[in-house]
């Protein structure tokens, strides 16, 4: 019999309106994009990881130590969830621009996650597939972020997202899960184009000291991450009737908070400019800022003309939004034995982080 051979993939996502409240408490639209972070596992005699070319054997604990090298997100995963039995080879690949603020990482972690918990033919509930990716990156990996990425990279879709209860230093046991509210399907537009400004972020110099300054009660902060929820519970029926000048005012306000409170960069509002100045009805971060990715609105039909006009500005490439599927199983060569279950305990919020850097 030839050797089993699993593949999983989990999308890109857009923050359409609300990012980044995610972190705090707040509420969010996002999409996906259609660009997916891949993995592959191969039965085989030892565990072997594999990415760009470079590899490395998994033997025991000692091997999931982080290096600060390509294989700390699978070494987080492999030590959250243990090895794979039997043995596997683990490659993994990407379509999601490195650091391009469409959480590239995330996208990657939660799929790594599924494909684990697929090989010894576990399930998990997809919020809970979310949370246990937030806690992997949170506490293995040491990211401050909030919890849209991993809802998204699991839920896929057009979606709205409510975290009321889960900011920073919320300690709820068990911790509750965020509310999913699936959009796609009910407007039949979206004339939204994302641009990426071809500089790689590293988001933690822009997420920490807004952090810190909501965790010290900043009212700048704290009112403006207020209105920006607000904005994207108000934003649900201005996109699902097709009000696009009102969405749009509600990007622009959005992004107005984001960049007073210091969150945004020049190659980002360079493209935001730009697409104002070619008609967007709004445009704002799609990510962290200081780089990544923005996503500008548009009437209808003007989709075209808006790329070529940030192309020309200097977009390192333009991507429409594409409701598609959250993390799925590509393809197993067996099917799992029946009445296999999962049942790991839910995800904690809190614990030691650095930076989000998607």
């Amino acid at each position: 019999m030839p050797p089993r051979r699993l593949v999983v993939s989990a999308p890109a996502r857009a923050n359409v309106l609300g990012n980044p409240t995610d972190q705090y408490g707040g509420s969010q639209i996002s999409c996906s994009v259609d660009l997916r972070a891949r993995v592959t596992l191969t039965e085989a005699v030892r565990t072997v990881l594999s990415a760009s070319g470079a590899e490395v054997a998994i033997d025991g604990a000692g091997d999931l130590i982080p290096r600060g090298d390509l294989f700390d997100l699978a070494r987080a995963v492999l030590s959250e969830l243990g090895p794979p039995t039997p043995p596997a080879r683990i490659e993994y690949a990407s379509e999601i621009p490195l650091q391009s603020g469409l959480a590239g990482s995330t996208a990657l972690v939660v799929a790594l996650v599924r494909a684990f918990l697929a090989w010894q033919h576990r399930t998990l509930a997809p919020h809970a597939l979310a949370e246990t990716a937030r806690a992997i990156e949170w506490t293995r990996m040491g990211i401050v972020c909030g919890f849209g990425d991993q809802y998204m990279a699991t839920f896929g879709g057009l979606t709205y997202l409510d975290f009321r209860d889960k900011a920073h230093g919320s300690a709820a046991e068990p911790p509750p899960w965020a509310t999913v509210e699936p959009l796609h399907g009910l407007t039949p537009l979206l004339p939204f184009v994302l641009a990426f400004t071809g500089v790689r972020h590293h988001s933690g110099a822009v997420h920490r000291p807004i952090r810190e300054r909501w965790l010290a009660g900043d009212p700048a902060v704290v009112t403006g991450y207020a209105r920006v929820a607000a904005a994207a519970r108000e934003g649900k029926q201005a996109l699902l009737v097709g009000d696009w000048p009102r969405f749009g005012a509600l990007m622009n306000e959005n992004h107005d908070v984001q960049r007073g409170l210091g969150g945004s960069g020049e190659s980002n509002e360079k493209l935001i400019a730009a697409a104002l100045a070619a008609g967007a009805l709004g445009a704002k971060l799609a990510g962290a800022g200081d780089g990544g990715t923005i996503v500008a609105l548009v009437r209808p039909g003007q989709e075209a003309s808006l790329e070529r006009a940030l192309r020309a500005e200097g977009a390192a490439a333009t991507w429409r939004l594409a409701p598609v599927p959250g993390v799925i199983i590509e393809s197993d060569d067996r099917l799992p034995p029946a009445g296999t279950d999962d049942r790991l305990p839910p995800a904690g919020n809190d614990g030691p982080a650095t930076a989000c850097r998607d």
